[in-house]
């Protein structure tokens, strides 16, 4: 499969009623066969009583990496692919006004389940980019409901 390689926001299929993510400000930069990389910047409302990053923010924007990444940019007739399960691992907290970053890359795939992992950065300035968190996701390939 072919990748899709823009400079402006990408549009996939399962983006078209996926309000969260509109909310949240994502774009997605790349997307191909087992993989997707996007960006959003992190919002004052997106953050806790700490003022950093809201975990649950982190996640869906991880979250939304990961099904980026399970389904193909073509969309699909007859099936779609959803987490069975995840696991996240917040290791510095995300800085307000920061421009995040999440690559998802696909690193198994048997029959209908498979395993992908998503390492989520943020812009430091002056330096280079730091991971934020890391995800890993276990899909599922499952009938598209009717």
């Amino acid at each position: 499969m072919s990748d899709i390689d823009v400079d402006a926001p990408l549009l996939h299929p399962i983006l078209k009623n996926d309000y969260a993510t509109q909310w949240m400000g994502i774009e997605v930069t790349k997307v191909a066969d087992g993989h997707a990389t996007i960006t959003m910047k992190l919002r004052q409302e997106m953050l806790n009583g700490f003022g950093i990053a809201h975990g649950g923010m982190i996640f869906a924007f991880a979250d939304t990496a990961f099904a980026l990444s399970c389904n193909p940019h073509t969309g699909s007739e007859d099936s779609i692919t959803v987490a069975a399960g995840v696991d996240i691992n917040f290791l510095k907290p995300g800085i307000p006004g920061r421009l995040l970053t999440a690559v998802a890359n696909r690193r198994q795939q048997s029959g209908r389940s498979g395993i992908y992992d998503i390492q989520v950065f943020q812009s430091v300035p002056g330096a280079e980019d730091e991971i934020l968190a890391e995800f890993r996701g276990r899909s599922r390939t499952i009938p598209k409901r009717a």
